[in-house]
């Protein structure tokens, strides 16, 4: 766990309303509670955050803790309902300072926060059992198609699903044991999510890619322009000095440049 320095220090005090000795405020990031950089985020999402031997683990998780480190803390992360992250609501309620969640950046949730820069590119993806022929949504006509709640995989579903039975879920892993179990016929989400599953599930596939151009972000509440500069400063120099590659190849086993996935 990282000292907390006079700088951090600084940065963490930035919502307070005592003033420096010139009469001006602090500019830093605005932080919930000191020496904290709080996350929300809502689990299971492998490989962008997952619990692993009863710690948060994944390619979100070591992101966000090049910009706690930059900044002094620790990071601490929340696990809620996307629900209240992509509407905003948590930020109202402060209970954390950035979301993390591999969360699309959309105009509909940019009225509600702030994003840094994209960080990941992704599209939605089909999930089936393996031997499917299912290779588009339009395919599942009277039959099930489950999306988790609250997500583009959701939106894309009902857009596209006339004449399918589409089942919600409250999270991916319950949309995965659907899909594996058999209770629904496929399953939509993010192309990242599936892919990682597949790995550990050979005997689901798969089986097409919709082009949606998807590019998420980390979400800060609306005005807290100090953290989300801090966020993209972060993220500018990982990407420029290596570790942000050496993040993605641990997580997904090859570098942004050959991953082949839009």
């Amino acid at each position: 766990m990282p000292a907390l320095s006079v700088l951090a220090a600084v940065a963490v005090l930035a919502g307070c309303t005592s003033t420096a000795s010139g009469g001006n405020k602090s500019s830093g990031p605005d932080l919930v509670s000191a020496g904290k950089l709080t996350t929300c985020t809502h689990l299971p999402y492998a490989p962008f955050q997952v619990k692993k031997d009863g710690a948060i683990v994944g390619f979100d998780v070591d992101l966000v803790d090049l910009v706690a480190k930059d900044m002094g803390v620790r990071q601490e992360i929340v696990n809620t309902p996307f629900e209240g992250i992509e509407t905003g609501q948590d930020f109202t309620i402060r209970k954390c300072d950035l979301a993390a969640a591999g969360m699309t950046i959309t105009p509909a949730r940019e009225k509600v926060m702030d994003f840094s820069d994209p960080y990941f590119n992704a599209t939605q993806a089909l999930l089936t059992k393996k031997g499917k022929p299912f290779k588009k949504v339009e395919d599942l006509k009277g039959k099930k198609l489950g999306y988790q709640k609250a997500t583009t995989g959701g939106i894309y579903a009902k857009a596209h699903g006339k004449g399918v039975e589409l089942v919600e879920f409250e999270d991916l892993g319950l949309l995965l044991t659907a899909v594996k179990s058999g209770q629904v016929d496929a399953g939509i989400n993010d192309n990242g999510v599936l892919f990682d599953y597949v790995k550990k599930n050979p005997d689901t596939a798969v089986t097409a890619e919709f082009n949606t151009g998807e590019h998420y972000g980390i979400g800060v509440r609306t005005g807290n322009d100090a953290l989300r500069k801090k966020i993209n400063a972060v993220l500018k120099k990982a990407k420029s000095d290596g570790r942000y590659d050496r993040i993605y190849k641990k997580w997904f086993g090859t570098t942004p440049q050959t991953t082949g996935r839009s």
